[in-house]
């Protein structure tokens, strides 16, 4: 396991390495600058600005400089809000955007793997056309949608809801239904083929000629076993209800680290997007090796180290 974990650990740095560097170059590659969109800004002006902020150095130094700032957890001042740091402003709006993404990803998981529980033990049936019907609809409609009906329907007609902002757990609601929409729709899918699958399987068959009742097999063996794709989809899926909260926190006016980060695209403020690209990477490489780590201890018969399964 450690051995595992280390060799992962030295990817995940590698990895680091490679998006840090092309975000710096992808930023540098952008038309204009951070300062280009500004109202009638003097030459001097915005000369004297790239000068403090080092921008007038080589492209060499420049990213040297950033590796080592980056390596010191040190992502510079945000060239928009004045008087903060990007460190400021990823401390200001992770937790917000963390609570979202969890109350989602919470959502996602147990409504996901109920439906799909119930269309595979009821195959055929209105309650597995039912969750299918549910499943096709969350997959096809986009999140910013789902939104938009959500504050209509529960919000403006039914009053049930606030329609944006981040004040109370009431507020939370729309915006993480609306974020666990599709994942929620594509969790039950693949757990209702998982189900069929494992139902088929021999020792499902076993167990019931040993008269063990619906519930001890569905729960002591099937679930067990067709949870595995899912805990495998566990790390695309924090990577899309992160990168979803952007639009989602955008609609309902939450002050989270997507919300900043959508500003900072508008604003070309490039150390903030570069900022929170490094520091979403870094959550996304953690969650996958969380996942991988998770996926041995529900399955033992997987080695970590490389080994074969059944082994």
């Amino acid at each position: 396991m450690l051995r595992y974990i280390s060799k992962r650990l030295l990817y995940m740095l590698m990895s680091l390495f490679l998006i840090v560097t092309a975000t710096f170059f992808l930023m540098r590659a952008a038309p204009g600058g951070p300062f280009s969109s500004e109202k009638q800004v003097p030459p001097e002006i915005e000369k004297n600005l790239n000068e403090y902020y080092g921008l007038d150095r080589p492209w060499y130094i420049q990213y040297v400089d950033y590796l080592v700032s980056v390596a010191k957890w040190d992502f510079g001042p945000s060239f928009k809000y004045k008087g903060q740091t990007v460190n400021d402003l990823i401390n200001e709006g992770f937790p917000v955007s963390f609570f979202l993404g969890m109350e989602s990803l919470f959502i996602a998981i147990s409504v996901g793997i109920l439906l799909g529980i119930i269309a595979a033990l009821n195959h055929n049936k209105w309650q597995d056309y039912g969750a299918m019907v549910f499943a096709v609809l969350g997959i096809s409609v986009p999140s910013f949608i789902m939104a938009s009906v959500l504050q209509y329907f529960l919000a403006i007609k039914l009053g049930w809801f606030p329609v944006a902002r981040w004040e109370s757990l009431q507020h939370t609601v729309l915006p993480a239904l609306a974020l666990a929409a599709t994942p929620t729709a594509f969790i039950a899918r693949l757990t209702r083929s998982s189900m069929l699958e494992v139902l088929s399987n021999d020792y499902i068959r076993t167990a019931k000629a040993k008269g063990l009742s619906r519930r001890q097999i569905t729960v002591k063996h099937a679930i067990r076993n067709a949870i595995l794709p899912v805990v495998t989809y566990l790390g695309p899926l924090s990577a899309q209800i992160l990168t979803g909260s952007f639009v989602i926190e955008k609609i309902f006016g939450i002050p989270g680290l997507g919300s900043h980060f959508v500003t900072s695209i508008t604003n070309r403020d490039y150390t903030t997007i570069m900022g929170v690209t490094v520091f979403y990477s870094i959550l996304l490489l953690l969650s996958v090796l969380l996942v991988d780590i998770a996926y041995g201890f529900i399955d033992p018969r997987i080695k970590l180290a490389g080994g074969k399964k059944g082994e």
